[in-house]
């Protein structure tokens, strides 16, 4: 997991301003598809639904219709005494059959006729077993055998209400199913019954009544109050029971609900339904939501163009992300070169805001990673000039030339004691001078270094000038420059007192706050400096005072490793001497 997230934070920022991007452009064109098809999918449900239920309305008017013509047909019989006297009156000569035969066909003739149910097969069954049918496609069989149907029972049952059956086709008619409406013929003055009346309907012309509201995946069944399936467009179902449907038109109808979805053989359905009180059947209107929503919607089509908004989306979003991040990888790929020792990789400043001002901070750094770059080697450079100065000055030839020269004529006067002190002094010097490689030493060290050379050239040159020394204790172990006094006591040995045969120099140290002051005083000739005091003067200026090259050695060094705070400052008087300030940290 952790390699995994590492892989990722690894990734470029153009990868992944990418992969973001094509993640929430994927994920919000599915979620806004999603979401449309569902609402497009309630919606069409919900409008079919009411457009349903206005359908069943119809088709209740149009049983009604079928309903009050069988009615009608019920009623004339009734009311017929030809019927009657047909149905009760036992069987006398032929003339008197044949004429009471032939009114009652005339009569139910004219019933059929009048009422316009062709449709309809009419059979009636008296109590005196003469039977009637107007159409003997509709019953072929003796009047036994109808009467022993338990539609005839449960028709006595009832005290003359007109009740709806199903038939299925049998031997005594067509092998189609009829939906029968059967009725009890009772003389109204004794209320005893003479007959039985049967209006047969084939269920094909039944199903006349809602067939052009049916489709594939919308189908119509009508089921009486066992579940028992009596009339629909799915010929497959007639005669077979299903409680589950039912039992969800009872819920639809009792709860007042519109419609109600369920599961039928694993298919997801809405149902409507509703109760025909006139027949004792309920309606049902089954609606397969798969097929019906798969007419409102052409699923490819919707996932072609999906498909088609991502790839053109992302496309965009690749190039507009490539375009905006140019920039800032050129940036990047810049910086990745000013690693390998380019400095002058500058950018050039275009782009995007943040990138022009990325571009003008990184030229900027350059700039001054530049100037302290140059800074820094001219630096160098100085030091080490300096330094090799000072190691010129260490190994200076004239002072050597001097002291061997001192030692020589010691030597030709034999005196041995000054020779060994002399020489002894000389390896002191050189020993604290050029064998000691530090860069500091302390006072007292510098202090005996400069007493060592002072009593060098005091042999070779005699002791008209005199060096006092003022020390104060507690500088004795601050660390100075190596060689800090010696450049300015030979100068003042060897060039202030040219006039004057005879003086004094003075070393006073002390120290002022938090630095430390080195003086060489000496009471010789002096000089005029020109400008201001307190500088030093050029070893250009051919001043014989100065000429060396120690003195602005001394003042370098400083400089280079103090800074500009400290360093060497000079001032004299013509004929009353110069005075030497060293100022160094404490």
């Amino acid at each position: 997991m952790k390699r995994q997230i590492k892989k990722i934070t690894d990734q470029t920022l153009f990868s992944k301003i990418f992969v973001v991007m094509s993640i929430s452009i994927i994920s919000v064109t599915i979620l806004t598809s999603w979401v449309t098809v569902q609402m497009s999918q309630k919606l069409f449900v919900q409008t079919f639904s009411i457009t349903n239920s206005k359908i069943i309305e119809q088709i209740k008017s149009g049983l009604q219709s079928t309903h009050y013509s069988n009615v009608n047909i019920a009623i004339n019989v009734a009311q017929s005494g030809a019927i009657k006297s047909f149905l009760t009156e036992a069987n006398g000569n032929s003339l008197s059959n044949f004429k009471t035969t032939f009114s009652m066909n005339d009569q139910m003739k004219r019933i059929q006729s009048g009422i316009g149910a062709k449709n309809v097969g009419i059979v009636v069954v008296g109590v005196n077993g003469k039977s009637y049918a107007s159409n003997r496609t509709y019953w072929s069989g003796p009047p036994g055998e109808l009467l022993r149907n338990p539609i005839t029972e449960n028709t006595w049952n009832h005290n003359g209400q007109m009740l709806y059956s199903y038939m299925a086709g049998g031997i005594w008619n067509s092998a189609e199913p009829y939906v029968v409406a059967s009725k009890e013929l009772i003389m109204p003055e004794t209320k005893k019954s003479y007959g039985t009346l049967f209006m047969m309907i084939r269920e094909n012309e039944f199903r006349k009544n809602y067939a052009s509201f049916t489709s594939k995946g919308n189908d119509v069944i009508i089921l009486d109050q066992h579940g028992l399936i009596v009339s629909s467009n799915r010929q497959e179902l007639l005669g077979t029971e299903s409680p589950e449907i039912l039992k969800n038109a009872r819920d639809i109808q009792q709860l007042g609900l519109v419609s109600k979805e369920m599961k039928i053989s694993d298919q997801e359905v809405i149902v409507l339904a509703d109760y025909l009180p006139l027949y004792d059947f309920y309606i049902v209107n089954i609606i397969d939501k798969n097929t019906m929503l798969n007419h409102m919607l052409n699923r490819k089509a919707v996932i072609f163009i999906s498909a088609g908004i991502i790839a053109v989306a992302v496309l965009v979003v690749y190039f507009i992300t490539k375009r905006l991040t140019k920039s800032l990888r050129t940036l990047v790929k810049k910086m990745s070169n000013v690693t390998k020792k380019n400095f002058h990789n500058y950018m050039s400043v275009t782009g995007s805001y943040e990138t022009k001002q990325l571009s003008k901070a990184f030229n900027y750094m350059l700039d001054e990673l530049n100037a302290y770059v140059s800074q820094l080697v001219e630096t160098q450079n100085e030091q080490r000039n300096a330094e090799l100065a000072a190691l010129q000055q260490q190994i200076n030839p004239h002072f050597l030339y001097n002291t061997l020269a001192s030692v020589n004529m010691l030597v030709q006067r034999g005196n041995k004691e000054m020779i060994t002190e002399t020489i002894h002094s000389l390896i002191s010097l050189l020993q604290n001078t050029i064998s000691n490689v530090k860069e500091t030493i302390s006072v007292e060290q510098e202090l005996l270094n400069l007493k060592h050379y002072v009593f060098i050239n005091q042999v070779r040159y005699g002791d008209q000038i005199k060096v006092d020394y003022f020390i104060s204790p507690d500088c004795l172990s601050s660390q100075v420059p190596k060689l800090v006094l010696q450049p300015f006591i030979e100068n003042a040995f060897f060039h202030a007192f040219n006039i004057k045969s005879a003086g004094y120099i003075y070393v006073v140290i002390t120290k002022e706050r938090d630095y430390l002051l080195c003086e060489v005083v000496d009471n010789g000739d002096g000089m005029e400096l020109a400008g201001d005091q307190d500088t030093i003067p050029s070893p250009s200026s051919a001043r014989q005072l100065f000429n060396g090259i120690g003195i602005r050695n001394v003042h370098e060094r400083i400089l280079l490793l103090y800074g500009e705070e400290f360093g060497v400052s000079i001032s004299s008087t013509l004929g009353q001497g110069t005075k030497i300030s060293i100022k160094l940290p404490g």
